[in-house]
């Protein structure tokens, strides 16, 4: 059997449209070849992103308010409601097939969940998934945010952790079921290395889909300076 092979890019930042498209051009790539999957990490600029789910009035920001605030909104393909991406966060997308032995989208879920999980158990943060609801919360809100989209069990979108995000841009959205939010520096109590907790992501996502190699040829190299 021919060996599972992750390629982890590791983007620093990136807008959200053009990362958009590298998802659709590595998922053609997927569905054509599915032992070889991608996971992009990355940084987005301030953007608000209306999913599938979402009413009209999730974005609570006028038009003025998001050029004072210099944050976009972008309608997408992913499940869920509205969104924020930002500065401080790491945004990661697994274009990876779930066929044939893992073609079950609520088992998906529940696997980036896990990654999350173990990855924020690895800072001693006790996170946990909340029935009924996506992504995964604390005791003093939600860390991160979940929204996927499959097509021929190919998957595309992904998570948003909060590391050290400025909580403030939720302020202008109705996220999610409208439950707090928080960040793992608001947790810890001081600011993280942003390459470090995408190292433990991406372990912890090896772990969890079984893959037997990955390939990360910038592991050593952060994040974009803000």
């Amino acid at each position: 059997m021919q060996e599972r092979v992750l390629e982890v890019r590791r983007l620093g930042r990136v807008g959200y449209g053009e990362a958009f498209e590298l998802q659709k051009q590595l998922e053609s790539e997927v569905i054509a070849d599915r032992e070889k999957g991608y996971l992009l990490l990355l940084e987005h600029p301030h953007t608000f992103t209306v999913g599938r789910r979402s009413s009209e009035n999730g974005v609570l920001a006028t038009a003025e308010i998001l050029r004072s605030i210099g944050a976009e909104v972008f309608e997408t393909d992913r499940g869920g409601k509205v969104t924020y991406h930002g500065l401080g966060q790491i945004v990661a997308y697994p274009i990876i097939s779930l066929s044939p032995d893992r073609e079950d989208v609520h088992r998906y879920v529940r696997d980036l969940e896990t990654v999350l999980i173990r990855t924020m158990a690895e800072y001693g943060i006790e996170a946990f998934p909340i029935e009924g609801l996506t992504g995964v919360h604390t005791s003093e809100g939600k860390i991160a945010a979940i929204g996927i989209h499959i097509k021929r069990w190919v998957t595309t979108h992904g998570f948003a952790l909060n590391v050290n995000t400025d909580l403030s841009y939720f302020n202008w959205i109705i996220a999610c079921e409208g439950e707090p939010v928080i960040s793992m520096e608001k947790l810890l109590g001081y600011e993280l290395d942003m390459a470090e907790v995408g190292s433990r992501i991406i372990r912890n996502f090896k772990e969890v889909f079984g893959f037997d190699q990955v390939i990360d040829e910038m592991a050593a190299t952060e994040f974009a300076a803000v």
